[in-house]
């Protein structure tokens, strides 16, 4: 069975995040108005915070955030498939870099990297797209 654990409050997540309280609630708008109905779920982490955030629909995760002192932290799995079309894509170089660099694993290949702007949430919402793309 999952490990859950308690949500923060929205206090305890502002406090954390700081200026950054506005990417956080950017990206899960914008994931929000894709996929929706969008379940947010925590789970334990080994991040200062103590805990990340699975932005899931249907179950299926989505997205994952890690709230960080004044960052935001997002990690994202794509399988293969989502990865060839991820490499063939707009998506900036870094990205991909990232992409092709990381480890495949049966579940697919993960990449984390802070959010620094809101200029950053097409791109992840890109990356969610390219990952629920059906066959």
């Amino acid at each position: 069975m999952p490990v859950t654990v308690k949500p923060p409050t929205d206090l305890e997540l502002k406090a954390v995040l700081g200026p950054a309280d506005v990417l956080w609630s950017g990206i899960v708008h914008a994931i929000e108005a894709m996929f929706s109905p969008l379940d947010q779920q925590w789970k334990p982490s080994k991040a200062g915070f103590g805990r990340i955030c699975l932005l899931q629909q249907k179950k299926r995760t989505l997205l994952y955030l890690t709230p960080d002192k004044e960052q935001v932290w997002a990690a994202i799995v794509l399988g293969e498939r989502a990865y060839s079309l991820a490499m063939a894509s707009s998506l900036p170089a870094a990205i991909k870099k990232q992409f092709s660099e990381a480890r495949p694993y049966a579940e697919g290949r993960g990449i984390r990297f802070p959010v620094s702007s809101l200029s950053c949430i097409p791109m992840i919402t890109k990356l969610v797209e390219i990952k629920t793309m059906p066959k």
